[in-house]
């Protein structure tokens, strides 16, 4: 199985991001992270979705999402011709037994403190993939009260837009 990530335009309309997830989901495939946005624009929206599968089959799910009349374009990023970042939010115990520990693990990660009580610490990390995982791995030797991850954002590099190459 392959990791793909896809970019997808959309009108931006009610009922459509239901519209294509049921096509992931009537194509089974399982979607790993998800994200949406208005754009530029606030007549569309873009549904970044990251999932795994086969070639034959990512494929054929393209050409069935073009086939929804509110998507306007796709496009398929790859690590190499793509930014791509996602944000964590993580609140850790405030126990002052391990709170250098923790602290000096988030400075090493460059998370940034955005709350801190006597009860909790929140950090928040922009990062890959990997080094989000990374991370939370390392806070769970400690006390993880709660995560909050948003899925992969991406836009390709260069001038190239998903706007350059609309269906409408």
């Amino acid at each position: 199985m392959e990791r793909y990530i896809l970019a997808v335009l959309v009108r931006n309309q009610f009922g459509v991001l239901n519209r294509v997830t049921s096509m992931f989901r009537r194509r089974q495939f399982n979607i790993s992270a998800l994200t949406v946005s208005e754009t530029e624009s606030n007549e569309f929206s873009r549904i970044t979705v990251t999932f795994d599968g086969d070639e034959q089959n990512e494929q054929q799910l393209i050409n069935q999402l073009y086939k929804l009349p509110d998507v306007c374009s796709i496009r398929e990023l790859h690590k190499e011709d793509a930014v791509s970042c996602e944000l964590v939010l993580i609140k850790m115990e405030n126990n002052p037994a391990f709170r250098d520990d923790i602290l000096t693990a988030a400075k090493a990660f460059e998370a940034k403190t955005v709350d801190y009580s006597r009860e909790a610490i929140v950090f928040q990390l922009t990062a890959d993939s990997l080094k989000i995982d990374e991370f939370i791995n390392l806070m769970r030797d400690y006390t993880i009260l709660e995560i909050c991850r948003t899925g992969r954002v991406s836009l390709e590099k260069g001038g190239t837009t998903i706007r350059n190459v609309t269906n409408l």
